[in-house]
C-alpha cells in the first residue's frame, strides 16, 4: 500500500473520508498507481485551484456540495452526482461556490 492511501478491503464513504476546512483546500490519495491516481479533495467556499492543463483526461464526481468547472473558458456548475471529464492539455480551474466534495480520477497512458 502506498503511503497515505485508503486501507484496501474496508467499506468507506468518500463524503465521510475527508473534513472540510475553514480557508482552505484539502485532500487525500485514494490510489496512486503508474497508471493513474484517484484523490478526494474538500474545498471551502470560495477555495480554487487556478488554471493549468495536464497531460491526461481527468474524471471529476462531485460527492458533496456545489462547485465550477472550468474547461477551456467555459464554466460548468457541478452539483452532488454530477461528473464532468476534464480533457488532456486544455486549461481547465475548479473554485467552490459553496463548500464542496470530489473525486478526482486521472488516467495516464
Amino acid at each position: 500500500m502506498e503511503k497515505n492511501e485508503f486501507v484496501k478491503g474496508e467499506v468507506f464513504s468518500f463524503a465521510g473520508s475527508v473534513d472540510y476546512t475553514a480557508g482552505a483546500i484539502v485532500s487525500k490519495t485514494v490510489l496512486k498507481k503508474e497508471t493513474g491516481n484517484i484523490s478526494l479533495f474538500a474545498f471551502d467556499k470560495g477555495e480554487a485551484l487556478s488554471e493549468h492543463t495536464a497531460p491526461f483526461d481527468a474524471v471529476i464526481q462531485v460527492v458533496d456540495g456545489t462547485g465550477q468547472i472550468i474547461i477551456g473558458g467555459k464554466p460548468f456548475e457541478v452539483t452532488a452526482g454530477n461528473s464532468i471529464i476534464m480533457p488532456a492539455n486544455i486549461p481547465h480551474a475548479v473554485k467552490a461556490v459553496e463548500r464542496f466534495k470530489m473525486i478526482l480520477t486521472m488516467i495516464r497512458n
